[in-house]
């Protein structure tokens, strides 16, 4: 059983006047200790899709079906206090953010301590400053953060102090939306490999929400590429970025450098994402599809698999001979 999956997942931003489809249809399943990474231009649903599986969206403005399964259960049956009960133990996020996720008014070490007494009130301070100590060193922060307000500390601090907070309570899926892309490379490089150690080493389940296509391929086993709010190809990333089947994911990789093999110009994809308040017949990227034909533009794909492999999929038509 995958620790986490997706069946037929929408969600829909609810408007004065309209109704805007962040994402549609997304079914994707996540084993235990595995790591994905879902990619996409900017608009396509990533983070929405994040925040809806955490439940972080807010009830007054959206709407959320399908099905959630973490470890078989549908978090989005569970009620406010089931679902408070998971997050930091089970379910934990890294924001982008670090700045705006932290209180610029209160000194770390309290912010560390009001999150860890969540689930353990009754906790000594000696013993969260313990395990908050503990967690600096695997994220290569100095003990002297504890007692530093977040102006004091630089990005890439600030950015580790977040990570570390999401993990005060060992959890098993870790989110992490584009949590190191305002990191410069050198910094971004580090935090990576930290992140790639708590793995092994904390047996965490990670999914990566990102646009930067080289970050994925250098930390994640498996890629999903969304686009308009659609799940358009999914599967191991050796696979996927080797030789790409769906038309958006060869366009996107054809817009970052190769560093590896023949140089090539970078080229961009033409046309810009749809207006998701209409209704959109067909595949959402057949207008900026080089490939696209009439029943494309009236027929919307279903995922299939590729090469007999369960794991990959790919949502087109031109996938298969069809």
């Amino acid at each position: 059983m995958a620790l986490l999956e997706l069946k037929n997942v929408n969600v829909r931003y609810i408007m004065k006047d309209k109704k805007v489809h962040a994402c549609q249809h997304v079914s994707l399943e996540i084993e235990e200790q595995d790591s994905i990474g879902i990619v996409g231009e900017s608009g396509s649903g990533k983070s929405t899709l994040a925040s809806a599986v955490l439940r972080l969206l807010p009830q007054r403005i959206t709407q959320v079906d399908g099905e959630i399964l973490y470890n078989g259960k549908d978090l989005l049956k569970l009620t406010k206090d089931e679902m408070d009960a998971l997050r930091w133990t089970d379910l934990s996020i890294v924001f982008q953010k670090s700045m705006s996720a932290l209180s610029p008014v209160h000194k770390v070490g309290a912010q560390m301590e009001d999150v860890y007494r969540v689930h353990f009130p009754n906790a000594e301070k000696e013993e969260i400053k313990q395990r908050v100590y503990d967690l600096f060193k695997v994220v290569n922060l100095s003990d002297r953060v504890y007692e530093l307000y977040p102006h004091e500390l630089s990005g890439g601090m600030m950015q580790r102090v977040s990570i570390a907070l999401s993990l005060l309570h060992n959890p098993r899926l870790l989110v992490l939306d584009e949590a190191t892309t305002a990191l410069d490379v050198v910094t971004q490089s580090q935090i990576l490999r930290e992140i790639m150690s708590l793995e092994q080493n904390l047996n965490v389940t990670r999914i990566m929400i990102t646009h930067d296509v080289s970050v994925v391929a250098s930390t994640c086993k498996k890629i999903a590429v969304m686009y308009a709010g659609r799940l358009m190809e999914s599967g191991e990333t050796k696979d996927v970025l080797v030789n790409p089947q769906h038309p958006y994911t060869q366009g996107l990789l054809k817009s970052f450098p190769s560093f590896k093999g023949a140089k090539n110009d970078l080229r961009g994809i033409p046309g810009s994402l749809p207006d998701l308040s209409q209704e959109i017949p067909g595949c959402v990227f057949a207008p900026r599809c080089p490939f696209a034909t009439e029943k494309c533009r009236t027929v919307e794909p279903e995922l299939k698999t590729v090469n007999g492999k369960g794991n990959w999929k790919v949502a087109c038509h031109k996938v298969g001979g069809e």
